[in-house]
């Protein structure tokens, strides 16, 4: 078996992933093929964490932006991405990987509190957890949550999957003749404002000299190639101080 490039990653998924091209807010088969994908990294020993956004069903920002109190409307947010965590949990189960869903509120009638020593404990016995709820903090996105998770798990690499290849100038979807950046620092990422992650996810990364993979989530078989050492998307890291 090839050996892979580390141990212990945090991925981070946005709830659009899990839509179907017809508009519904989570499509079974989609779930069912990230699910495997995943599966096939804990199956050769990764050591997985997963962080789901919930823009799939409600994006706080946006129903704030509507006129709903922000901390109501974050609290919203935060409860969509349980939604997303448990079906996935669930199809994870279904093809027999065991996984467990932390929340950052408290809703154990239904998923684990978050508590740190628990969460690595189930990591180091093969079961991937899935971090929701964010931070439990409105003003906070799951980008953050994100960093903030795999920073407190000791992750090695955190994986940001998108819908396209990387970090791109601009939206490659919009404006064709984007360019693409196959490396960056975190400071550039901040500095030219590329959208990557919002600013207080770089910051930790950053300052946690945590190194960041962007990549395209659509692409089949990407992930295990990408941890056997494959250059696939964009590669974030510290870069040396000025």
């Amino acid at each position: 078996m090839t050996k892979l490039i580390c141990k212990r990653i945090l991925l981070k998924l946005s709830g659009e992933a899990l839509m179907s091209k017809t508009g519904g807010s989570i499509d079974a088969d989609i779930v069912k093929r990230l699910a495997l994908e995943i599966k096939e990294l804990c199956d050769a020993g990764l050591e997985v964490g997963l962080v789901i956004g919930g823009g799939n069903i409600l994006r706080g920002a946006q129903k704030a932006s509507e006129g709903l109190n922000r901390v109501t409307s974050d609290q919203m947010g935060m409860l969509a991405t349980v939604i997303n965590a448990l079906a996935l949990q669930d199809a994870l189960e279904f093809v027999g990987q065991p996984a467990r869903v932390m929340s950052a509120l408290k809703i154990n009638q239904v998923c684990e509190d978050y508590i740190r020593r628990k969460a690595v404990g189930h990591l180091e016995k093969g079961r991937l957890v899935i971090f929701a709820a964010g931070t439990g903090n409105p003003f906070f996105t799951t980008d953050s949550a994100a960093s903030l998770r795999a920073i407190e798990i000791d992750a090695q690499l955190m994986i940001k999957a998108t819908k396209v290849k990387g970090v791109y100038s601009a939206d490659p979807l919009k404006y064709p003749d984007a360019v693409f950046y196959p490396t960056l620092t975190y400071d550039e990422a901040i500095d030219q404002r590329l959208n990557v992650m919002d600013t207080t996810a770089l910051v930790l990364c950053h300052d946690n000299n945590l190194p960041m993979r962007v990549m395209n989530i659509f692409e089949e078989g990407a992930l295990m190639r990408l941890m056997q050492g494959e250059e696939i998307g964009s590669y974030i890291e510290r870069g040396k101080d000025k």
